[in-house]
């Protein structure tokens, strides 16, 4: 067991490093506040292979594995999370082709998404049906050589914007078995797009409903057997869920070297903040909880690296503490900064709003002790 990382997951890491500090960190306050999302900076980030993170290599893929990812994740959230989150979202749909998707389908959508000429969405959540995903009823009937669509797909993200959305749709009967997985390209007609939400964070992509009004979608689409669908959205999640443990341990990395920088600079009642004990202990439990946070989610990802039979359970863990940690750790951070920290002139506040959100998609923290709980009785 060697918790170094290798030279090349160093390099990788420097890399993303790099790409966070120049493309990504000056610019996350002006994304937030003007709602834009950065597609060309996006492509930039392709062309250091982050489209198609664990992509296979014939169709531009860099394949890495989940624990490179992990890493890379990491390092740009400390620089943008909401733009960090998204690329996680484009690698989770891209490899849901990559993994499932017949010869023809890889080579026809795999290298303009591996760039990021085109972009993808991933469509599972819907207006009544969240956490009780395997309830959703989104229709897909088989019309010749189509499928018809109908329904929506809610919190959807780079809707209106997305190029390719891998969706999950109900062919069959009610329950898990009932559900296949299709790709809608952008511009297919029925396929429509609601307002953009209005969000508390990850203001730098855009969040809509996808919608389905007899949407004629070629069966040539179809990733896997029909009934596969649920199956292939559950392993896509394992990675989600480490990519969004990930990003919460960048940005919670980034807040607590702010608070350790204010609270060196500022002083009350002669000291710096830095010197009282109260502040040093509090700092010293947001470092300890972060660095269990890093070592959780690595270890998950070597897990599904090496398919074992307890990924699942293990990302479920990870991912929940690791959301759970990194929100606590940057309320710390902005609690550190007192009232300047509820000022938009400093990034404390934007990074209390973005890493909310972590703590319910991928999966509730709630739904992740469910997972848990049922994986630990299921010997």
């Amino acid at each position: 067991m060697d918790f170094e990382l290798t030279e090349d997951q160093r390099a990788i890491q420097e890399a993303a490093r790099r790409f966070a500090v120049d493309k990504l960190a000056p610019y996350a306050a002006e994304w937030d506040a003007n709602e834009h999302f950065p597609a060309d900076v996006l492509r930039e980030a392709a062309a250091l292979g982050f489209a198609g993170i664990y992509i296979k290599g014939d169709v531009g893929g860099s394949e890495m594995s989940r624990l490179d990812a992990a890493i890379i994740f990491e390092e740009l959230s400390a620089g943008c999370t909401s733009t960090a989150a998204f690329i996680s979202i484009h690698n989770m749909a891209s490899w849901m082709i990559d993994r499932f998707a017949n010869e023809e389908q890889r080579k026809r959508f795999l290298p303009q998404l591996t760039t990021m000429e085109k972009i993808a969405s991933y469509c599972l959540t819907e207006p009544g049906s969240g956490s009780d995903a395997a309830a959703l009823k989104t229709r897909a009937v088989k019309e010749g050589e189509h499928y018809v669509l109908n329904g929506s797909k809610a919190f959807i993200s780079g809707a209106g914007t997305s190029d390719v959305y891998v969706c999950m749709v109900r062919t069959g009967d009610e329950g898990p078995k009932g559900i296949s997985a299709i790709v809608v390209e952008k511009g297919t007609p029925g396929l429509s797009f609601g307002k953009k939400e209005r969000k508390m964070g990850w203001n730098s992509q855009p969040t809509a409903l996808v919608n389905f009004d007899n949407c004629r979608v070629p069966a040539a689409n179809r990733i896997g057997a029909e009934g596969e669908g649920f199956r292939i959205a559950m392993m896509g999640l394992d990675g989600g869920r480490i990519n969004i443990g990930a990003c919460s341990v960048g940005t919670a990395r980034a807040a607590l070297d702010e608070a350790k920088s204010y609270a060196s600079d500022r002083k009350q009642f002669g000291k710096r903040i830095s010197d009282f004990q109260a502040s040093q202990f509090k700092l010293a439990d947001m470092a300890t909880e972060l660095e269990a946070s890093r070592l959780m989610i690595r270890s998950a990802a070597a897990a599904l690296d090496r398919r074992d039979p307890r990924a699942t359970m293990l990302c479920a863990m990870a991912k929940r503490f690791a959301t759970d940690t990194g929100f606590n750790v940057a309320n710390n951070a902005l609690q550190l900064h007192g009232g300047y920290g509820y000022l938009k002139d400093f990034p404390a506040e934007r990074h209390v709003r973005d890493l909310r959100v972590h703590q319910i998609l991928e999966g509730t923290n709630e739904i992740m002790r469910v997972i848990i709980g049922r994986e630990m009785f299921r010997q």
